[in-house]
């Protein structure tokens, strides 16, 4: 199959909102009048970013995943795509399933693909993504305020732990790893939460690499610090009653690292004034996504961790990165 054949059989389909779709040397969008374009890329290695082993669909679904979640952190509606794919043959029942997942997820948000690219070569994809927000209305990182409330959305950690568990660190009963595993290769995009929370959230960003390392981008853009309880952010895993109970081969660090520093949870974390308190729980409840408080903003630079007890918790977590 040569690569022109491969886009049409797995990769073609017509377009309903852009203008012009996959088959000429651009595509063409056009915003609605009053609005601005959001634009993200992403790139997913082979090794860095998944396992080789990994299940077709789950990574077709999680190549979007990833980009959609960046819209949401934009508070953007999706509007379109385009995906570069490098492969090392073509084979037709890992393409069937990839492409499977990947515009199964496209259509639950109504994200057409309108373009990108094929070579041979490592297995890579990277999708540059395409929404829509009102003018003025986009989330950003720099709008946070002291005072502000610290908000998450979903659960934080368990992709950690899967990984954990799949590179033999953390061994974990299979129906627990089952769970844990469809955390880190199938996230949720926050889309509708993103939207929900235009004119509420005074900053907003995804968390791809670690709360921590994440929130620090929110932080410096902003120029604040912020106040942290890591009893909340704990209790966040969603596998906690495993790790801590009775047969559970892990303790309190564990957890932290997991949901401070862990990486690929795929939530947003945004601040809003105490007053719009009633406005966040309204959003949470007509997106059907969970949020939590998790801290205040400070106006002093840093970041300041508790526990349960009021007491410091030293700042020892680093987050992913993708040269260390």
């Amino acid at each position: 199959m040569g690569e022109f054949d491969l886009i049409a059989r797995y990769f073609t389909r017509p377009v309903r909102r852009a203008a012009l779709g996959v088959g000429d040397d651009c595509a063409l969008l056009a915003p609605a009048p009053g609005m601005q374009l959001a634009v993200s890329s992403d790139m997913l290695v082979e090794g860095r970013h998944f396992f080789a082993d990994v299940d077709p669909e789950a990574l077709g679904h999680k190549a979007l995943a990833v980009n959609l979640s960046d819209l949401a952190a934009c508070g953007a509606r999706p509007l379109a795509f385009t995906l570069a794919l490098s492969l090392p043959r073509v084979d037709e029942t890992w393409l069937a399933g990839f492409s499977r997942g990947l515009l199964a997820l496209a259509d639950a948000h109504g994200c057409e693909l309108v373009g990108g690219d094929t070579t041979q070569g490592p297995l890579n994809l990277c999708i540059t993504v395409f929404g829509e927000v009102p003018t003025g209305q986009a989330l950003l990182r720099s709008g946070a305020r002291p005072g502000d409330d610290l908000y998450v959305s979903g659960t934080l950690g368990d992709a950690r732990l899967a990984l954990e568990a799949l590179l033999g660190h953390a061994p974990l009963p299979a129906e627990v790893l089952a769970r844990a595993r469809q955390r880190l290769e199938r996230p949720t995009p926050r889309v509708a939460l993103g939207q929900a929370l235009r004119g509420i959230a005074s900053s907003a960003m995804d968390l791809s690499d670690g709360l921590l390392g994440d929130l620090s981008h929110i932080l410096k853009a902003s120029g604040v610090g912020a106040h942290i309880d890591t009893y909340i952010t704990s209790n966040l895993i969603a596998e906690k009653a495993y790790l801590s109970g009775e047969n559970g081969h892990f303790h309190l660090e564990f957890i932290r690292q997991c949901t401070l520093a862990g990486g690929d949870d795929y939530e947003l974390a945004f601040t809003a004034p105490p007053a719009r308190r009633g406005a966040v729980a309204a959003a949470s409840q007509a997106s059907g996504t969970p949020v939590t408080r998790i801290g205040t903003v400070l106006a002093e630079p840093g970041l300041q961790l508790v526990d349960a007890g009021g007491q410091a918790v030293e700042h020892r977590y680093a987050s992913f990165d993708h040269f260390r």
